[in-house]
C-alpha cells in the first residue's frame, strides 16, 4: 500500500522527511519561544512576554502550514514529541540572543529543503516554501532589532525597563 501511496505523492520521500524534520522544528521553536514568554513575565517584561507569546503562536502556524502542506501533497506529516525546552536564561538579553540564533537556524534548515527541492525540480515545493523566507527575513529582522536595544539603550537604571516597552513596537517593512 505505501508503493501506491507514494506514487501519488508530489513529493519524494527525501523532501518528505526533510518537511517532517522542519515540522519538528517548527513545534520546538513555539515551545522555546513559550518558556521565553515564561522568563520574561515571571522576571517582569510584560511587554516582551507578550512579544513572545506572539512569536510561540506563529511558530505554531508555521509548523502547521508545513504539516497541511505534506498532506496535501500526498504525503504522511508526522506530529513530532518536542522535549528538552530550556526554561532558564542567563540574562534579558540572552532571551533575545537566543531568539536569533533559533531563527537563524530556523531560516538555514529552510534552505535546506530548498536546495533539495532545487537538486530534484521540486518547483512546486520551492514555489511553497518562497513565503517561508520572505518570513523567515522578517523574524531575524525583529529579532536583530531587539537586540540593537540593548545596544542603543543600555541595561543601566531603567534600560530594561525601556527595552521591554519597545520590543513590542518593532515593525518590519518590506518596501524597499
Amino acid at each position: 500500500m505505501k508503493d501506491i501511496i507514494r506514487t501519488k505523492s508530489l513529493i519524494s520521500a527525501d523532501v518528505e522527511t526533510l518537511l517532517n524534520q522542519q515540522i519538528k522544528k517548527e513545534a520546538h521553536s513555539s515551545s522555546v519561544y513559550l518558556s521565553m514568554a515564561s522568563w520574561c513575565d515571571r522576571n517582569g517584561f510584560d511587554f516582551s512576554a507578550d512579544y513572545f507569546f506572539k512569536q510561540a503562536e506563529e511558530e505554531r502556524l508555521h509548523q502547521l502550514k508545513f504539516f497541511k502542506y505534506v498532506l496535501d501533497m500526498g504525503g504522511s506529516a508526522t506530529s513530532p514529541e518536542v522535549t528538552n525546552i530550556k526554561n532558564e536564561y542567563n540574562s534579558f538579553r540572552d532571551v533575545f540572543e537566543e531568539a536569533l540564533e533559533m531563527e537563524v537556524t530556523i531560516t538555514q534548515s529552510i534552505k535546506n529543503i530548498a536546495a533539495r527541492c532545487h537538486k530534484e525540480q521540486d518547483f512546486v515545493t520551492l514555489e511553497f516554501l518562497n513565503w517561508f523566507f520572505k518570513e523567515q527575513r522578517e523574524e531575524e529582522y525583529k529579532a536583530r532589532r531587539a537586540i540593537e536595544l540593548f545596544d542603543v539603550i543600555g541595561e543601566e537604571g531603567i534600560g530594561r525597563w525601556e527595552i521591554d516597552k519597545h520590543v513590542g513596537k518593532i515593525e518590519y517593512s518590506n518596501e524597499a
